[in-house]
């Protein structure tokens, strides 16, 4: 597996991988950077890279993630990261490029968008809508049938009640609860979570 981002986020999907038995992993970084541990960082496309390996990007930035699985995508297919103590149920589906933290559960029926962060204790419950370049932060929850758009940062500690609707790019404050949809673009705040601003910049 290729690691893409030598980052700290990259350390966790290191050891998501090992945790689930993966021992031939590759670091990549557009940037010179020290070895992860036992791991020497290489330049993308090195000279004897195996195209064949799946990637996995490790960057925390969902809007830069995006960006750089178009421009990886043409050369390298996408794996998922899932560690072994997140509980998922059979009947979920998680997108490729995926990485799934340990301690979180997603319920059934619940689906998982492409290349998103599904972070350390977060609770995705049944029949949700994750989109594809989502961040649910540590400890946050989302209860059943919520739909999150695409690159939406949910904040750590964050609580989204049953069936609401949360629009694309959007950031939801630490420790917010929202109890009621939230429009495209907006950054939402507070118990319970109001919309402080619409971004102006649009993905």
């Amino acid at each position: 597996m290729i690691v893409f981002g030598a980052s700290g986020h990259g350390k966790v999907i290191i050891e998501i991988l090992e945790s689930t038995g993966v021992s031939d992993i590759e670091v990549w970084d557009d940037a010179e950077k020290p070895s992860v541990w036992q791991y020497p960082v290489l330049k993308p496309f090195h000279a004897t890279a195996d195209l064949s390996k799946l990637c996995i990007i490790s960057i925390g930035v969902n809007a830069t993630r995006k960006r750089v699985a178009s421009r990886l995508s043409e050369q390298l297919a996408f794996g998922t990261a899932i560690h072994a103590d997140a509980c998922i149920s059979p009947r979920a589906t998680v997108g490729e490029g995926t990485v799934i933290m340990p301690g979180v559960t997603v319920n059934a029926d619940t689906t998982i968008g492409k290349h998103s962060i599904i972070n350390t204790s977060a609770v995705v419950d049944h029949d949700c809508v994750v989109g594809d370049f989502t961040h649910i932060s540590p400890n946050a929850t989302l209860c059943g049938d919520v739909h999150l758009g695409e690159g939406t940062h949910f904040g750590a500690g964050a609580t989204a009640i049953q069936g609401v609707r949360i629009g694309k790019w959007c950031t939801i404050g630490a420790g917010a609860v929202v109890i009621s949809d939230i429009p495209d673009y907006a950054t939402a705040v507070g118990c319970p979570a109001r919309v402080i601003k619409i971004n102006e910049e649009k993905l």
